[in-house]
């Protein structure tokens, strides 16, 4: 399959945007509005979907409305990059009826996370195209300075031309703190970062992965890449409990793709429930690999947390364990100018 990547963005170029699952702009329509003015005030023009506004209980629509609002944008010659909303929890019920062709013919920045791990894997695997495992509108956009400007720095130098090797940038702060959305009205409280390479030498490999519990979700099906001999893997995930990790780590053991990849980013893990065990996702893991020598980069900034980096699925990347750098090896945008 021929990697395809997609024009870069540009001062003044349309960001379109969607709600693939669950209905972010009904419940959180004051955070969606900040994000809106937020990088509209970085240039952007901004359309809005269909379903904006619009809930149908825990979706945004029925899976029939929901794809024809990712076909419009999609079909959409004027829309440059195409960004959701949030994620949620049935983003795969959309993939059978994405136009895969008008991507093929037209490709764009396509952007989320979470849930939308589904559509960006399916639509690498349906047509080449990189996509990029970063924020979502009103998720991400939507938060207060200065973790949103760290987001979107990370956004706008991976999605517009730049040279290579683009080493990733490590946040001095991060954070997890959770604040009403629609009541936030101050900076969340941050932490000093870290991340730990847990390895040595450098590896080089085609990235790979996003949320797990939503790869599991796909796994199997023609809209799931096959896990290869050298990939790097992203896994990231949110909220879940300290049993529901070792399980989806072994998911993972079981299948072999420990087997293949010459490295983990493992994501921050937003608001992990430990079960009062004291033990962290990265100890589960190490028990779960049981002494399997997989190079890992511990809390890496590429999840549910603030800020968030910004990834191109399908890009081929080095990961550095002696100098504890990540750095991007294609241009994973095209620039025709």
């Amino acid at each position: 399959m021929t990697t395809l990547f997609p024009p870069a963005l540009k001062p003044g170029s349309t960001i379109g945007f969607y709600s693939p699952s669950s209905p972010a702009t009904h419940f959180a329509p004051k955070r969606t509005q900040r994000a809106i003015d937020y990088l509209e005030a970085k240039g952007y023009r901004i359309e809005p979907g269909a379903l904006t506004g619009q809930a149908d209980h825990y979706r945004a629509g029925s899976i029939q409305a929901r794809a024809d609002e990712l076909n419009s944008l999609i079909r959409n010659p004027d829309i440059d990059c195409i960004m959701s909303t949030i994620g949620g929890a049935n983003s795969n019920s959309l993939l059978p009826y994405i136009d895969y062709d008008a991507i093929r013919k037209q490709p764009k920045v396509f952007v989320g996370y979470s849930d939308v791990t589904a559509i960006l894997l399916a639509i690498y695997q349906q047509t080449g195209l990189t996509t990029f495992y970063g924020p979502a509108l009103t998720a991400s956009f939507g938060e207060l300075p200065p973790f949103v400007d760290d987001t979107y720095q990370a956004f706008e130098t991976v999605t517009r031309a730049h040279r290579i090797p683009l080493t990733l940038p490590n946040p001095e702060q991060w954070t997890e703190q959770f604040l009403p959305w629609e009541e936030q009205t101050q900076a969340k409280q941050g932490r000093d970062n870290s991340q730990t390479f847990h390895g040595q030498g450098k590896v080089k490999g085609r990235l790979i992965g996003g949320n797990l519990n939503t790869m599991t979700a796909i796994w199997g099906s023609p809209y799931m890449p096959e896990i290869r001999d050298g990939d790097v893997l992203l896994i990231e995930d949110s909220l879940k409990d300290i049993a529901t990790v070792e399980r989806l780590f072994a998911f993972l053991k079981l299948n072999g793709v420990f087997d293949r990849v010459s490295a983990v980013l493992l994501g921050k893990h937003e608001l992990f429930k430990d079960g009062d065990t004291g033990r962290t996702p990265m100890d589960v893991l190490r028990e779960v690999l049981n002494g399997q020598p997989v190079p890992i980069v511990e809390d890496f900034d590429c999840s549910h947390t603030h800020p968030m980096l910004t990834l191109p699925i399908g890009a081929q990347v080095t990961v550095d364990f002696d100098q504890q750098a990540i750095r991007l090896l294609d241009c994973s945008v095209s620039d025709d100018s």
